[in-house]
């Protein structure tokens, strides 16, 4: 198909301010179709009848605020899926982080920058479509392999460690992180007294608590550096991936909890959900005690493995704070116990 006669990707600006919709028009009506609303509830009457490819959406409006608005798109089932990236001239880190765990995908900041714009649009864009290429994919893959082999369970456990394999390949520095994570993970889960299924269940889940890295730059993934806002913002919302990823495979439906769940952090304060102690799915709390671990445990690009002493001594800092505290003493457990210093091998 001539790639001229391709549909343009549609747009929706939500500004009211009518020249910053205007000068946003102007940017990307070459490449994309735009339309501009004024106010964010109009936006949600126009939203009824048409459904945009991604939205940019200012924060400071009469009305209806930014942050309602989104609230209420990521509460609606036919709409929570498009991708926003938010319209601030406030730099601060408190509302990018605000945004993050409300859903947006991205932030540009005002005065807009016609190049920046432009990038952060494409790269959005292309990041969703990649999404969608891969989870089309995964979807083909499971259907074909299940119809010729009547889902079993050697072939499920086949797939899922492949997964797993692709994911730790795109960071040289994390080779085995997601079968390590789920081996603690079922160790933990035994210690706690936990059924042979309920084991099953979050060694498969931990195998592929990261798949959502798939839709990250691997420049970014690797980079040895600290990250700027945006790359940050970037890795944050690899959660948000994995799950819309995982969501279709109906053999198992707790196979999107840890990659939706294993940043959530016991006070409240993690992402991209903002959810506190009980509230975070339980196979996700001992998912995010083996994370941590291991990556205290392993080699990265910027550091090497650090002593036992100071992973136990961090591990206790993190108990009741960004780790539930019974699984976190099933962990200093498993430490005291390995006296050589060998688990992590």
């Amino acid at each position: 198909m001539d790639q001229t006669s391709e549909k343009k990707a549609f747009i929706l600006t939500i500004d009211d301010d009518e020249i910053n919709n205007m000068l946003l028009g102007a940017i990307l009506e070459e490449e994309y179709e735009v339309v501009s609303i004024l106010s964010g509830e109009k936006a949600i009457e126009f939203l009824k009848g048409r459904k945009p490819d991604l939205i940019l959406l200012d924060i400071n409006m009469p009305g209806m605020n930014g942050f309602q608005v989104l609230e209420h798109l990521k509460q609606d089932k036919e709409l929570k899926e498009i991708p926003v990236i938010m319209l601030t001239a406030e730099m601060d880190q408190e509302t990018e982080v605000k945004g993050i765990q409300s859903g947006a995908f991205d932030f540009l900041h005002k005065p807009y920058i016609p190049t920046l714009i432009l990038t952060h649009v494409r790269r959005t864009l292309e990041l969703i479509s990649l999404q969608k290429r891969m989870q089309e994919r995964i979807n083909i893959q499971i259907q074909t392999t299940m119809n010729q082999l009547a889902s079993t369970k050697r072939l499920f456990k086949q797939m899922v460690f492949a997964l797993a394999k692709t994911i730790d390949a795109k960071d040289p520095y994390t080779n085995g992180h997601s079968q390590r994570v789920a081996d603690y993970s079922l160790e933990i889960a035994f210690r706690a007294g936990k059924s042979k299924n309920y084991q099953r269940k979050i060694f498969f889940i931990a195998l592929l608590h990261d798949i959502g890295k798939i839709g990250v730059s691997g420049q970014v993934l690797n980079k040895p550096d600290k990250l700027t806002p945006s790359e940050y913002s970037s890795i944050k919302v690899h959660p948000i991936i994995g799950s819309s990823i995982l969501s279709s495979v109906h053999e198992m439906e707790e196979l999107q909890v840890g990659a939706r769940s294993h940043h959530e952090r016991y006070d409240g304060t993690g992402y991209p959900d903002g959810l506190a102690g009980q509230a975070i799915p339980e196979k996700a709390r001992i998912i995010a005690v083996a994370d941590v671990y291991d990556a205290m445990t392993s080699k990265r690009s910027y550091r090497d493995i650090l002593p036992q002493e100071v992973v136990r001594e961090e591990l206790v800092k993190a108990k009741g704070t960004q780790l539930d505290p019974k699984f976190t003493d099933i962990m200093l457990q498993m430490i005291d116990e390995d006296v050589e210093y060998r688990m992590h091998e």
